[in-house]
């Protein structure tokens, strides 16, 4: 369990003024290669990635391959690697589809979507969480209810390190505002409805007058994988080494 400091509540209170370039730099200038970049190819990710790629070439980027993405997301993935000269690290489920479907029966997300995003999403993650200090994702506050309370700098309680948000105060429209204007690519499918994409079971395209994240688990009261639940004690963090304000 790693130790609350002063420190850390102050630069957490202070980092709510930062932008998204501020926010990375002082990430990587804190944490070094044990900070990575979780990302599932969305808009906002893209987003990220492109921020990251002017102020940190090389940065680690990982993301939780469940073996049942879309088509146009591995492209992504393969574009994302040729334009920004990085090698995605690819965490996968420990168990493949024929497997999970000998010990659990065939269509576990129409079944049980919870134990499925456990499987092949939250266990992979804590893994790869279980080797760094900190991780940086894309989630903003106005997406779901329980990103709504996300701090641009706060504490992971289930991986027991600190999480960073660099976009949480952004909107929408700021997002796809950056993708024009800095000709940021992005997966397909976001032009064929599908505003949160996630694996090919779970995810379907959104109809007009529908919620944004509708289009997952549609028949399930369910908008969250798991990965950015806060479903445990929020533990304590001692910061590595101090950090001026005025140098970020």
């Amino acid at each position: 369990m790693l130790e609350l400091t002063k420190e850390f509540e102050e630069i957490q209170a202070v980092a709510e003024s930062w932008s998204p370039e501020q926010t990375l730099r002082w990430a990587f200038d804190t944490y070094g290669n044990d900070v990575a970049m979780a990302s599932a190819f969305g808009v906002e990710g893209m987003v990220l990635i492109d921020h990251a790629s002017r102020i940190h070439p090389g940065f680690r980027l990982f993301t939780i391959d469940t073996e049942f993405l879309f088509p146009e997301t591995y492209d992504l993935m393969d574009r994302v690697e040729k334009r920004y000269g990085i090698k995605i690290e690819r965490e996968f489920p420990k168990l493949n589809a024929a497997e999970q479907e000998a010990e659990h029966g065939a269509a576990l997300w129409g079944r049980n979507p919870d134990l499925c995003c456990g499987i092949r999403k939250v266990e992979p993650q804590k893994r790869k969480l279980a080797t760094l200090r900190a991780w940086i994702s894309a989630i903003r506050r106005d997406q779901t209810s329980t990103r709504a309370k996300a701090k641009r700098v706060e504490l992971d309680p289930k991986a027991d390190i600190v999480k960073i948000n660099p976009l949480v105060d952004w909107t929408s429209e700021q997002v796809w505002d950056y993708v024009r204007e800095n000709d940021v690519p992005y997966n397909a499918l976001h032009d064929r409805n599908y505003p949160s994409i996630g694996c090919t079971y779970c995810t379907r395209a959104v109809l007009p007058g529908e919620d944004p994240r509708s289009g997952r688990w549609s028949n399930f009261g369910k908008t969250e994988c798991g990965l950015h639940l806060p479903d445990a004690p929020a533990p304590l963090v001692q910061l590595p080494k101090p950090i001026k304000y005025g140098d970020i």
